[in-house]
């Protein structure tokens, strides 16, 4: 990672072999293969301490807590991402839906997918699987 702010993240690659030795079965199958968890299931879906939530794969700060919210929907939601430019979207045609499926900018993760049902002031409602996602409480 970077100390400079300003600077784009440097990509990420690595091999499947790597990623599979880097990563639990469940992390793998939801970042590497787009696999999402029952909704309810995870870890961080009713959590609500105050922190900073990063990649499980690269580490790449992703959400603070301040922008999480109960949706209801069984997956931690958040309103707004900590920095825009660390999450990509790509349009997902999968299951027969139009979806926005949302990544890791730095290693093309997969985190979940953003809709346009969210709360003020974005709007937005970035439904992110637990298993993508590490947690760092604040001090």
């Amino acid at each position: 990672m970077t100390s400079n702010e300003n600077k784009l993240t440097e990509k990420i690659f690595k091999t499947d072999e790597e990623w599979r030795n880097e990563l639990t079965e469940e992390q793998y199958r939801i970042l590497r293969e787009k696999g999402t968890e029952r909704p309810g299931t995870g870890l961080y879906d009713q959590f609500f301490v105050k922190g900073t939530y990063y990649c499980a794969g690269c580490g790449l700060e992703l959400f603070r807590s301040g922008s999480k919210f109960d949706a209801g929907c069984g997956w931690p939601s958040f309103y707004e991402p900590s920095k825009k430019e660390n999450i990509d979207e790509h349009k997902d045609r999968s299951f027969g839906m139009i979806r926005t499926e949302v990544v890791c900018s730095r290693c093309g993760g997969h985190l979940g997918h953003v809709f346009n049902d969210g709360p003020p002031p974005t709007g937005l409602r970035y439904c992110i699987n637990s298993e993508s996602m590490t947690f760092k409480a604040d001090e």
